[in-house]
């Protein structure tokens, strides 16, 4: 199958290497493979097109003259910005949901009103369009604060914090940052560990992949500034059981069903970030596209072709896909970022070490920001710039594979969390 992949991340590396490595799932059989813009990660395992992501016409006007048979949209700005879209107006089957219906991520307030239609769980909540309005909504509920950015702010738009100034500048930022347009969301706090499941969707039929849990903050015990994802680990042993069908039947399905009520049915990924608190399982958040570390833990152990899911998704055709595969073992990554991320992470310093931590069992690396200097030298392009993923029977083997890659990356300046998976490997991670 001729596939192009739009995006220029470790989560699009990660849906490539996935449906690169398919061979062997697929009785021998290969794809031709195209990413756009791509990275000097994805250009080892598909042909690279300098395309602008955000502009659908061009994708389409790509994916047109390729004769590719399914595009897959990575991230969440060439969805909400409609790419989606122009491809499926091109007549060229389309894995992410339209722009309406990627207001699901692309408006915090959105969803919230989907989430009260469709009777899903989630927290407590006011959409607040001044800073007056939300230090009424911060006394409302109380410490530790939720502040939520309405609109897209590539992970790093949610502050939760005990300090009510903090909480205040941060809605202040907001407003700022949006004009008037912009508004803030409070909630209420969640208590109990979160989980991510990303859920497959073609508007009717909803389809979940394996659980997985990110980590938020930069540092290790989950210290300091949130950022887009620091490492990631599956499947969640500790995990209750029946999980996975209760976000399906409660929260999935649900929202797919009242999307599809709205003339806005939902094809793509629906992640669904969760928290399992003392009072029930309760969602965080929606995104409307595989989340980033996690996506790379998850495709890491899925057996059944990845394309033939993405494609049955793209063509409505769900229900007739036969039950998902997994193999038994465990995923963890671990990102290396660059100095000074997420605050001011500094970019062109070069990077080596990547063969040698392929060359590692069980291990691979996938290009999160990352560029070729003029001397074709690899270098930092970002402030993630590398995932590395680990693979073993178990989270100790998983987690030794992933670091000792890790250990394998020279990266002036580069920091990464040593704790990823620690306290789940310890069983020190239990759902309230």
């Amino acid at each position: 199958m001729k596939i192009l992949v739009v995006g220029t991340g470790a989560r699009e590396h990660a849906i490539v290497h996935a449906l690169a490595h398919e061979a062997a799932l697929a009785g021998g059989e290969t794809h031709e493979l195209h990413a756009a813009p791509g990275n000097p990660g994805i250009a080892a395992l598909a042909e690279l097109h300098a395309v602008d992501a955000l502009d659908g016409a061009a994708v389409a006007a790509l994916a047109t003259s390729l004769g590719v048979e399914l595009v897959v949209v990575g991230p969440e700005a060439p969805l909400v910005a409609g790419v989606a879209d122009a491809v499926r107006a091109a007549g060229i089957p389309c894995f992410g949901p339209s722009a309406e219906a990627a207001r699901l991520e692309g408006s915090k307030a959105f969803a919230k009103d989907v989430m009260a239609a469709a009777s899903v769980p989630t927290a407590l909540a006011h959409v607040c369009t001044d800073v007056a309005q939300v230090a009424e909504a911060l006394d409302a509920f109380g410490a530790p604060y939720v502040v939520k950015d309405d609109g897209l702010a590539a992970g790093k738009g949610v502050v939760v914090t005990s300090d009510r100034d903090e909480a205040l500048a941060h809605a202040a930022a907001c407003f700022e940052a949006r004009g008037t347009d912009g508004r803030v969301v409070i909630e209420e706090f969640l208590d109990g560990p979160e989980v991510s499941l990303f859920c497959i969707c073609d508007g009717t039929t909803v389809v979940p992949l394996a659980p997985a849990q990110d980590f938020k903050r930069v540092g290790d015990d989950d210290a300091g500034p949130n950022t887009g994802g620091m490492g990631a680990y599956s499947p969640l042993t500790w995990a209750p059981e029946g999980l996975t069908e209760e976000v399906v039947t409660r929260i999935a399905q649900p929202t797919v069903d009242e999307m599809a009520r709205r003339g806005t049915p939902f094809q793509g990924v629906l992640y669904v970030g969760l928290a399992l608190t003392s009072r029930g399982t309760r969602v965080v958040e929606f995104n409307a596209r595989f989340g980033d570390p996690e996506t790379q833990v998850v495709l890491a152990r899925l057996q059944t072709p990845l394309s033939a899911v993405l494609l049955a998704a793209a063509r409505g055709e769900l229900a007739d896909q036969p039950r998902l595969r997994w193999s038994d073992g465990t995923a963890v990554t671990v990102v290396v970022a660059s100095h000074g991320y997420p605050e001011s992470p500094r970019t062109g310093d070069a990077i080596t070490g990547i063969d040698a931590a392929e060359a590692l069992d069980a291990v691979h690396v996938l290009h999160a920001g990352t560029s070729t200097a003029d001397g074709g030298a690899l270098v930092s392009a970002g402030g993630r710039v590398l995932s590395v993923v680990g693979q073993g029977a178990d989270l100790d083997a998983a987690r030794e594979r992933a670091y000792a890659g890790v250990a394998q990356i020279a990266l002036d300046g580069s920091h990464h969390r040593t704790d990823i998976a620690a306290k789940a490997a310890a069983g020190q991670v239990v759902a309230l």
